[in-house]
């Protein structure tokens, strides 16, 4: 398949299929067309001697100097050199390639003023395999991803490192390797090519892509729960979310009856009023998450479909406008938001997992094993999912807050949207153990309720998880078990397996 961009529609799903399963990017027709409109007004421009951010002039500080027309193509290099001055881990080869295609997109909108030669080099990068050494700290995301954003341009221009087939080289080494050429920069390029938050915000959107895996995986695991424990299910109730109707809530409690139609262990009421709060109020916690994810989502396709540059020109009105649509504000917030929503989910899961190992609460043996003193079962898998949980608590100070002016006080704002994402990421990852804990734990207590059977929805997923996690007679190591289902969270193996009884689980 070929993934056509146009700088209009690029979705999360085209993002995890370049990123991660490297399918062909190609630009539409309309892009090219637009991209070339675009260009011949920056050389209109530039010919009438007006001064121009960033291609008649420094940046930054240094806008206030003017720059000949033959020291253009100079600064347009020096750009990229010195913002290239990144820290840190390696990004991944998927963070990487999302990156290369959110910023593709946005050069196609045709606002950018690059030439159509320079952004199909750019996107050579994806289809030849060739991935830019590119290091993980040094944005405060506003002007941009300048840092990281000039070292995906360097190898363009035949400068600084990339992957290319497994092998670590130079930039100009990886290019001859893909039968490619360096580019020769000119006005505005180098600027284009890193001015802009499309590092995080690719990131951001390979998150959201895991995240609604990881939204299902906790409904699933939920509704397992609520059956091991014998809950009742007057909490899911259409009447009672009908007259609060937070669009998240009601679409949990929907998903609730559906996971647990036709189990023959919940309670009927009899002798029990009400259950814990992280019982009953599965809805309501996990369903403003819902809300979050939603919202957080149309942040991030807005902004992967926006001109995010500066300056940027104006095909129809021959102009160019020097502003701040480079500002990474959008996505830190969203980031922030969801990294504090999926703690949430963190936080609900680890509640599950004490009540079903806590035999008061359950009503199943201590730490769902039998042996009592001499085997410890699943104890210390609950001290996995705490100690999980506790970090995501540290993790979900918002970094959007957080400002340091840059640039001899010229860039006084900045958002600090990568480390929003970069938290969000760590998050993420931690709340898949913490619910494939609770799977993990449910799967075991659904064994002691045997010959009841759970209803169709957590049966299928207690089902796919005893396929590679056996049931516990006696102690015996947790992390492979722990590990297991987790990439079987991550992979949404047990979700698929779900959807394909009970329908498509929405969020």
């Amino acid at each position: 398949m070929v993934v056509y961009i146009n700088g209009k529609d690029l979705t999360l799903e085209e993002i995890h299929r370049v990123a991660r399963e490297k399918e062909e990017v190609r630009l539409s027709e309309e892009a090219k067309e637009n991209v070339e409109k675009c260009w011949s007004v920056v050389q209109e421009l530039v010919d009438s001697g007006e001064p121009i951010y960033g291609v008649t002039t420094g940046i930054g500080e240094f806008a206030r100097i003017r720059v000949s027309a033959e020291m253009g193509r100079q600064l347009q290099e020096n750009i990229i050199y010195s913002h290239a001055a990144g820290t840190g881990e390696i990004q991944s080869e998927e963070i990487v390639r999302a990156a290369i295609l959110a910023r593709a997109n946005t050069l196609a909108k045709g606002y950018s003023g690059v030439r159509l030669s320079t952004l199909e080099r750019f996107i050579a990068l994806l289809n030849k395999g060739i991935t830019p050494v590119v290091y993980e700290k040094g944005s405060v995301g506003t002007s941009g991803d300048l840092s990281p954003l000039a070292q995906l341009a360097e190898v363009v221009i035949g400068k600084g490192e990339a992957f290319y087939k497994g092998e670590r080289m130079s930039g100009a080494e990886a290019l001859k390797k893909a039968g490619l050429k360096p580019v020769e920069l000119t006005f505005k390029e180098g600027l284009g090519l890193i001015n802009g938050s499309q590092m995080m915000t690719g990131q951001a959107a390979l998150i959201l892509y895991d995240v609604e895996i990881l939204l299902k995986n906790a409904l699933v695991a939920s509704a397992m729960t609520v059956d091991a424990l014998r809950a009742l299910p007057k909490p899911f109730d259409k009447r009672v979310h009908e007259v609060r109707p937070f669009h998240g809530q009601r679409l949990v409690a929907e998903q609730m009856r559906r996971l647990l139609e036709g189990s023959e262990i919940l309670t009927k009421g009899k002798g029990k009023v009400q259950d814990a709060y992280s019982l009953r109020c599965i809805p309501q916690v996990l369903g403003p998450t819902i809300d979050a994810y939603r919202y957080v989502k149309e942040q991030i396709e807005i902004e992967l479909n926006s001109a995010a540059d500066n300056p940027l020109f104006f095909p129809e009105d021959k102009i160019t406008l020097a502003a701040g649509n480079f500002h990474g504000q959008p996505v830190a917030m969203a980031m922030d938001f969801l990294g504090i929503a999926l703690s949430e989910v963190a936080s609900l899961s680890e509640r599950h997992t004490n009540r079903l190992l806590n035999p008061v609460l359950s009503g199943l043996p201590d730490f769902l094993i039998q042996g009592k003193g001499v085997n410890s079962g699943l104890m210390v898998a609950q001290y996995t999912a705490a100690a999980l949980v506790s970090e995501n608590k540290v993790l979900s100070h918002p970094a959007v807050v957080d400002s340091i002016s840059v640039s001899a006080d010229q860039e006084d704002h900045v958002s600090m949207g990568p480390i929003a994402v970069r938290k969000c990421q760590e998050i993420l990852k931690n709340v898949q153990v913490v619910v494939a804990i609770e799977m993990l734990c449910a799967a075991q207590a659904l064994d002691f309720r045997k010959p009841l059977k759970p209803g169709k929805g957590a049966a299928a997923a207690y089902r796919t998880i005893r396929k590679e996690v056996t049931f516990m007679e006696k102690d015996r190591p947790l992390y492979p078990d722990i590990n297991k289902v987790a990439k079987m969270v991550r992979e949404g193996s047990i979700v698929k397996a779900v959807e394909s009884v009970v329908g498509q689980i929405k969020v």
